[in-house]
């Protein structure tokens, strides 16, 4: 029954992998032979017998030699000794060996990842060698470093390496090995701890784990061979033999893992499985959504988990930022990557560019941001909208809600223009304000002006700067080659020989009736205006400063020579009036003489007269006065001739008559104002020499040329007769052109008058546009009454047929008002379309971190069970080790027996194993929760694509809600839309109401499995007591033992103690007798002597009882070893079983073969 319940729990003990706890701090996964299913990783540099037989020869016993063949070609054959034969799988009587007499030998082992060491197990089998190096590679063979020499002499033969443990990771050292002189050929093995040889640095265990365990390949450099001894005869072969090699580790986590992948055929998985949120092959980094804080590896204290990023539920995946991290004071360094549901932002805290935040949905809601609505063109940052509250912010010249329309006066609306819209350009004379069509920049003209901008006339119209619009060229029908004329003064283009604006005149320099004939105007070109003469009389047209009937003289006040004509200086003026004063005088004198009958004056008279003519004449000759001035003088002098002639004839003719004396006043008077007017005059002439004499040629140069152009436009003028003349017969050709064509213009005016009486009829457009019966017509030339009813045009229903333009727009306001509150019940539809999605999602997230605790709790109860496991084996050993003691007490021997003999198993064998057969059958039957929740993913996928598209829809239902002009053009598809969303809302619904019954058959199909962890531990927990009173038995045994052999050695030194006193005393009493016997005075001594002497007889009575005490325990403890060998003996019986099986395996192996290790 006791070996029955030990082999179970040793049994129970072999499932234990020694994981430990990572919830606490760093956990490691369990060791195991690396080399196990990787042999074909493992090669050496030298292998005997791979070209061929091969003969080795080693001692026989003292004086013999015993020589074996080594064929490797078959890997197969009892005498192969390939490098595969060192793994711990190959069997018994199997190793590795190297040529003879070749050295250095490279054994190496190259791995496929990154593994942590823990042990490197290397039993030679004789001769070992006398040096080697052992080495790793932390980048798979690219670089390789020495981790441990080992030499029987290493200052001979590792001289520059230290023989003292290091300080450093950096630095190594030489292991002395022990000396194989007495027997070389004697099996011994040698282990390498890498963490051993760094036990003086001051550093946690698992610093040491990152620095010195991780490697990826190992290599073993044998470099000496190691020594035999001489023999007559033959020489023993010198060589290098492997029996067992075992590299002892684990996949290399960080500290993250306490377990390993499974692979077939090996004892040891490559690939981590990660706790703390890390991932990776070593979880050498932190999961996708767990960047947050920097990876670092764990600790026994701190495990260092990796920091979930906030990603409000907007990404899978972000990255750790260091700068990030170093500005927010190393609290966050993460950054979240793809941020969907239109979010942005290292923790997609914002919306994305165009669109901005839902102001009814969380942040953390798949709804949180809505498209922006801003029309890209006209909003700056291309269409972005404000993030918060969704306003568009428009260009300068864009205004609306979304900046979809220009300001008044601008148009275009254009995204490559930085204002946005284009400014009107509106002819302030030709358009009525300066507002223009916003799409095609068309300004309002006024009447009969046309033109983008209003800036010209239409065909038959001039003058666009009236305020009234264009007005009519009015061009002659006849006389006119067209109907148009210029824009700005309105002159039709005429006919040859026809003039005026309109054509209905006779042309230039000619003036009467065009249909009778004209005649030229008498006028000088150079002096009259353009036109020549007035077109009725002919009278010249003069310009400014000319006068005369041809306008060929200066007027008075000009002066200078025709035509220039220009204003004439002051002192002209008083020189004029002087001329006058004199011509006043002449008259006066002529008069007087006529009035005097004849009779004659004095020979003082006429020599005064002359001296007038001659003074006159002369101030002619050098003053330039204008024509009239000089017509005047020239009077003056041929009325002073006819004077003198007079004066003369009747000096003649009568007899002398004394002097008139008012003659001679008049004459002094008229000599004296000569003097005056001849002083001023030479007085202005002199200042005018003086001042301007330097002009003077130029000035004459300047006359001279006007002269010259004068005489060359007389000249071209006489050039044209022969042109004047052809004009005339054109136009007399046009005058019979006008009398054939003129009837039937006039019978086509009077046809398109009567049309005008008839047509166009506005009543059918009014009735259209207003929805009126009016019946009367309304023509151009009459239209009585109103066009539409004035009290505006008649409602319609929602179900009656709407006539006229108007009575539909009312009803399409009402089609939009109903429009408006269907996209309102469409919101809210989708919002709850989007909850239900959103609750479906959080119920599939629940479910997988359900699966996941759910798993976490199966891998608790299975770390539970193998930690008990662990403490069952561990007891079970110290039960051994307590039960081969020799020294226990066979008193408590024997109550742990009895007590272990009582002890009641919860369940047998069979119904453990049935009990751990349905734990298995249910987990077996657990629906992959990864598979259901992934056939689910592409369903939430669908439903998130489909609320996606509702929420575009959506988005676009709010623009059209904005835009009362496109809900009216999209009526009919707006209701294709709403059904189409709906339809897409149940089916949104229909697949959220499919994962919640599926959560709820993952729920249903989890409980059971809860249900059997629950039994097991339950089943653990019965157990765990039942140990528990073992362990203390057991302990409180060990105590006992303990106690009873420190009672026994401490019993056993006080009686050698009290043999020694005894002894002393003997001698003593001895020194005591001879001395009394010499001492005459010896009374005192004598007394002294008999005390000693009872005391050594007391002593010697105790110790005897002691020593009998002793022999009765000694008996007792013998009796107690008997009991305690015969209680092992029941628990060594399998053991020799099994040595017994062994032992007939060698004898048949030793047989087979003479050749034996």
């Amino acid at each position: 029954m006791k070996t029955w319940i030990f082999l179970s729990l040793a049994a129970l003990s072999a499932l234990c992998l020694g994981q430990q706890d990572c919830r606490r701090g760093a956990c490691y996964p369990a060791m195991g032979d690396l080399l196990l299913g990787r042999e074909q990783s493992l090669r050496s540099s030298s292998t005997c017998g791979l070209m061929g037989s091969e003969v080795v020869c080693t001692p026989h016993g003292q004086w013999k030699m015993k020589c074996c063949p080594c064929d490797s070609r078959n890997p197969a054959a009892y005498n192969a000794h390939r490098i595969q034969n060192v793994i711990s799988s190959a069997g018994p009587n199997r190793w590795w060996q190297s040529k003879k007499d070749v050295s250095a030998v490279t054994l190496q082992l190259d791995l496929d990842g990154m593994y942590q060491l823990e042990t490197v197990l290397l039993s030679f089998k004789g001769p070992r060698p006398d040096a080697l190096i052992i080495e790793r590679t932390k980048d798979f063979g690219r670089t390789w470093h020495p981790v441990l020499y080992m030499a029987t002499n290493c200052p001979s033969t590792f001289p520059q390496v230290s023989t003292s443990f290091p300080r450093t990771f950096e630095e190594t050292y030489c292991y002395t090995l022990p000396s194989t002189a007495d027997d070389p050929y004697r099996d011994q093995k040698i282990n390498f701890y890498p963490l051993r040889q760094f036990a003086d640095i001051n550093l946690p265990n698992e610093h040491k784990i990152e620095v010195a365990s991780g490697f990826t390949g190992l290599r073993v450099n044998l470099t000496q061979l190691g020594s035999v001894p001489s023999m007559p005869g033959r020489r023993l072969s010198q060589y290098y033999a492997l029996r067992e090699m075992r590299v002892i580790g684990s996949c290399f986590c960080h500290g993250h893992a306490n377990q390993c992948n499974s692979l077939p055929n090996t004892q040891v998985g490559g690939v981590c499985e990660c706790q703390h949120n890390t991932a990776g092959v070593n979880c050498e980094r932190c999961d996708d959504l767990h960047n947050d804080l920097p990876w670092r590896p764990a600790e026994n204290t701190n495990t260092h988990t990796c920091k979930r990023c906030e990603c409000n539920n907007h990404a899978d995946r972000c990255h750790f930022d260091a700068e990030r991290y170093e500005a927010t004071g190393r609290r966050s360094g993460g950054v979240c990557d793809n941020c969907n549901h239109h979010t942005t932002g290292p923790n997609c805290e914002r919306c994305a560019n165009n669109y901005y935040r839902n102001p009814l949905s969380d942040i953390r809601s798949p709804d949180a941001c809505l498209r922006c609505l801003c029309n890209a063109a006209g909003s700056v940052n291309s269409g972005q909208c404000d993030a918060q509250t969704g306003e568009c912010a428009c260009k300068a010249n864009v205004e609306g809600d979304r900046c979809d329309r220009c300001k008044a006066g601008h148009y275009n609306l254009n995204a490559n223009n930085p204002l946005g819209c284009s400014k009107c350009s509106c002819s302030p004379d030709g358009s009525v304000s300066g507002v223009c069509d916003q799409l095609t920049g068309q300004c309002k003209c006024r009447p009969h002006v046309e033109g983008l901008s209003c800036d010209r006339c239409a065909a038959g119209y001039w003058n666009p700067s009236s305020p009234s619009g264009c007005q009519p060229c009015n061009c002659d029908p006849i006389n006119a080659r067209s109907a148009s004329c210029d824009q700005r003064t309105g002159q039709c283009l005429c006919r040859p020989g026809i003039a005026g604006r309109t054509c209905s005149g006779c042309p230039e320099n000619t003036y009467g009736d065009p249909l009778i004939g004209c005649r030229p105007c008498e006028c000088n070109p150079s002096g009259t205006e353009s036109g020549g003469c007035d077109k009725r009389t002919g009278a010249c047209l003069c310009k400014p400063g000319v006068t005369g009937a041809r306008c060929d003289s200066c007027s008075p006040g000009h002066c200078a020579s025709f035509p220039e004509c220009p204003a004439c200086p002051s002192c002209f003026f008083s020189m004029n009036g002087r001329l006058q004063q004199l011509t006043v005088t002449l008259e006066r004198l002529s008069n007087q003489l006529i009035s005097s009958g004849g009779r004659p004056v004095s020979s003082d008279a006429t020599r005064r007269i002359q001296t007038l003519m001659d003074t006159l004449r002369h101030l002619q000759d050098t003053v330039s006065v204008p024509p009239q001035s000089s017509r005047a003088l020239n009077d003056a002098l041929q009325r002073l001739n006819q004077i003198r002639s007079q004066l003369k004839g009747l000096t003649e003719d009568l007899p002398s008559q004394p002097r008139d004396g008012d003659i001679d006043r008049s004459l002094n008077e008229l000599q004296t104002l000569l003097s005056s007017l001849r002083l001023e005059y030479f007085t202005k002439r002199d200042a005018f020499t003086n001042g301007a004499g330097s002009n003077n040629a130029s000035t004459f140069y300047a006359i001279q040329k006007s002269f010259e152009k004068s005489t060359d436009a007389v000249k071209r003028a006489n050039a044209t007769k022969d042109t004047l003349k052809k004009s005339e017969g054109l136009r007399e050709n046009a005058l019979r052109d006008l009398r054939d064509v003129q009837p039937g213009n006039t019978k086509d005016l009077e046809k398109l008058k009567k049309d005008m009486a008839t047509r166009p009829n506005l009543t059918p457009t009014a009735n259209k546009v207003c929805g009126g019966d009016r019946v009367d017509s309304c023509t151009p030339e009459r239209c009585t009454g109103d066009l539409c009813p004035p009290d505006g045009a008649p409602p319609c229903g929602a179900e009656e047929t709407c006539t006229g333009a108007l009575p539909n727009a009312n009803k399409a306001f009402q089609d939009a008002d109903e429009v408006k509150a269907k996209l309102q019940d469409l919101n809210n539809k989708i919002t709850q379309a989007a909850a239900q999605i959103q609750e479906a999602d959080d119920s599939a997230r629940r479910v997988r971190l359900s699966t996941d605790e759910l798993a976490n709790q199966i891998k608790q109860v299975q770390a539970d069970v193998d930690e008990d496991l662990k403490d069952t084996k561990d007891f079970i050993n110290n039960l051994k080790d307590f039960l081969s003691e020799p020294h226990s007490d066979p008193d408590e021997v024997q109550r742990v027996c009895e007590a272990i003999l009582e002890a009641q198993v919860p369940l047998s064998m069979v119904k453990l194993k049935q009990k751990l057969r349905e734990l298995q059958d249910l987990a077996s039957s657990l629906p992959d929760s990864s598979k259901v929740l992934e056939n689910s993913r592409e369903q939430l996928e669908n439903a998130r694509q489909l609320l996606e598209e509702a929420n575009n829809t959506r988005d676009a239902a709010f623009g059209i809600q904005q835009d009362a002009e496109s809900i009216l053009k999209m009526m009919e598809d707006n209701e294709d839309i709403f059904d189409e969303l709906k339809d897409k809302i149940l089916r949104s619904v229909d697949i959220a109401n499919n994962v919640k019954n599926e959560v709820k058959q993952i729920e249903d199909t989890l409980l059971p499995a809860e249900q059997g962890i629950v039994g097991v531990t339950g089943l653990l927990d019965e157990m765990r007591p039942l140990l528990d009173d073992l362990k203390k038995d057991a302990t409180m045994g060990m105590t006992h033992a303990n106690e009873a052999q420190n009672q026994a050695d401490s019993a056993q030194e006080e009686a050698e103690q009290a043999a020694e006193e005894l002894e002393a005393l003997k001698e003593e009493f001895e020194r005591l007798k001879r001395a009394a016997a010499e001492n005459i005075d010896a009374g005192e001594d004598s007394a002294r002597l008999q005390e000693l002497q009872e005391e050594a007889e007391s002593v010697m009575t105790d110790t005897n009882d002691i020593m009998q005490a002793l022999k009765d325990k000694e008996a007792s403890v013998r009796r107690g070893a008997a009991e305690l060998q015969q209680n092992a003996a029941r628990l060594t019986g399998l053991d020799d079983q099994v040595k017994k099986l062994r032992d007939d395996i060698r004898f048949k192996a030793t047989s087979l073969s003479i050749c034996q290790g």
